[in-house]
């Protein structure tokens, strides 16, 4: 399939209900080649303050109900089914990723947006009843959840389309107003989802300004959020070192901050070890490894360590590399030369330090500019750099264990502590790792890469605060009111 959507995507920002452009732009490339498939504006401070200005606006003004915004929400999930081809060609034009997965991220957005808007029909509060302490009457007490305002959405490149969703569907549902800000390299699919959300806001009659989209440098248009006092939420996905940026100088906002990860998987002597192979080079590699929660770390018992570095090597084996719109490539080209150069550094310093790659190990030239194909890497010690630092490419490092005692103490020797797998058949040590690995998700018998769009997903430590998945978002979008009503008196 070739990339005739992305030949010349040229976008303009969302403000107030108008599509506008700026002084300046910035191009967008295709990470497989280097080419420009399009251009947005680069938003000035002033932009994004108007931006937040008719958010706010429009926040004070929108009447929209519940079932109002349910229809906002699927009208919007609509839209973008409709153009499901087109846009996975735009999200692998300026992300990189194979096209079979560009198609699963659009599925995956149109869900999340019909999961918000269903949402947004059960914004429960709950009876509390006053009698429950000692000296008080049965009074007849009860919360209600009630929006905050302005809730801005800032997203990263490795899940352009789905990652926005999950930010912006949630805050809609709540009864915000959005301003959403798309990383710099992966802007255009963001913007087609806007496209689809302004078309649905017209359609319900929300004011304008409800939803709006501003590109450009984060350093500008995340400044200019942090510093505007109408802003009310912030929900970011990005590097943990902009998160504890945002987290040091938000004051009062609400943050939900969805930062890296260094995540462990478990295999151990009692479980599958083919199958546990395929599920873990799946988990590695997907989108050529550029996922806050793949598979970063296997830990593995020493009994079977042999045994499953020759599985993962068969399951890297069966893997197609190389062009991204190839319906049959898994694995193709990173976003950009920066992250591209960092898997690079890092898998060099490590075989320098003594792993052995049983597989894989070449990048760039006749496999494509910025791919790095699968690599399987024995002999790996905690403390090299594909073990202990967030990789976020194709690399496999195995590192074995003598006893599962040791095995938790290496899944919790990190910084981070975002998800985490274990394969196993023993219940009792499933409940112990379970109990014990300090991460915000334990998958038994999956990788720690597993997630589903309404699930609770989030981080502990360096991995982030909140979480993400669309009841559990919802309820950082909102906030909660005790409503009383006691005896009155007669006149």
């Amino acid at each position: 399939m070739s990339l005739e959507v992305a030949s010349r995507l040229d976008k303009q920002m969302l403000i107030d209900g108008e599509w506008v452009d700026a002084d300046d732009r910035t191009d967008v490339s295709y990470p497989y080649d280097g080419s420009t498939v399009g251009s947005v504006p680069v938003a000035s401070a002033e932009q994004v303050n108007e931006a937040i200005e008719a958010a706010d606006r429009a926040y004070q003004e929108s009447t929209l109900s519940a079932y109002e915004r349910y229809e906002l929400l699927t009208a919007a999930a609509d839209r973008l089914e409709e153009r499901a081809d087109e846009v996975a060609n735009v999200v692998t034009s300026e992300q990189g990723k194979p096209l079979s997965e560009s198609r699963t991220e659009v599925d995956r957005a149109v869900q999340t947006l019909r999961l918000s808007g269903e949402e947004a029909k059960r914004m429960f509060g709950e009876y509390v009843p006053m009698d429950g302490q000692k000296g008080f009457a049965k009074d007849h007490c009860f919360t209600q959840r009630e929006p905050l305002g302005v809730v801005a959405a800032i997203t990263p490149f490795n899940f352009p389309l789905n990652l926005m969703v999950h930010k912006v569907g949630p805050a809609l549902a709540a009864g915000n107003a959005v301003v959403g800000k798309p990383a710099s390299n992966t802007p255009l699919s963001s913007i087609v989802l806007f496209e689809c959300l302004a078309e649905a806001a017209e359609e319900v009659d929300a004011p304008d300004g409800l939803v709006n989209v501003v590109t450009g440098s984060g350093s500008t248009v995340g400044d200019a959020i942090l510093d505007h006092e109408a802003v009310e939420a912030i929900s970011f996905t990005g590097s943990t070192d902009v998160g504890k940026y945002l987290a040091n100088n938000s004051g009062m906002k609400e943050l939900t901050l969805e930062l890296g990860g260094n995540d462990p998987t478990i295999v151990w002597d009692d479980t599958d070890i083919e199958q546990a192979a395929e599920q873990l080079v799946g988990g590695a590699c997907s989108n050529a490894g550029q996922v806050c929660n793949s598979v970063e770390r296997v830990l593995v018992h020493e009994t079977v360590e042999e045994e499953l570095v020759d599985a993962l090597v068969d399951a890297a084996e069966s893997l197609t590399v190389g062009d991204p719109t190839d319906d049959e490539t898994d694995v193709a080209s990173m976003v950009d030369d920066d992250q591209f150069q960092t898997v690079v550094d890092l898998f060099e310093a490590t075989v320098e330090q003594g792993a052995t790659v049983e597989y894989g190990g070449n990048y760039g030239g006749d496999l494509g500019e910025r791919v790095f194909e699968p690599t399987v890497l024995s002999g790996v010690t905690p403390e090299m750099p594909a073990a202990s630092e967030e990789v976020f490419g194709p690399l496999v490092p195995v590192i074995p264990v003598s006893d599962f005692d040791e095995a938790i103490e290496e899944a919790n020797n990190t910084n981070y502590g975002l998800e985490a797998g274990l394969f196993t058949q023993d219940i009792d040590r499933g409940k112990r790792a379970a109990d014990e690995i300090d991460a915000g998700g334990v998958n038994i018998n999956t990788v720690s890469g597993f997630r589903a769009d309404h699930m609770p997903y989030g981080g502990f430590k360096d991995s982030g605060v909140g979480k993400e998945g669309i009841k559990y978002a919802l309820d950082h979008f909102s906030r909660e009111k005790l409503v009383g009503f006691h005896q009155g008196f007669n006149a």
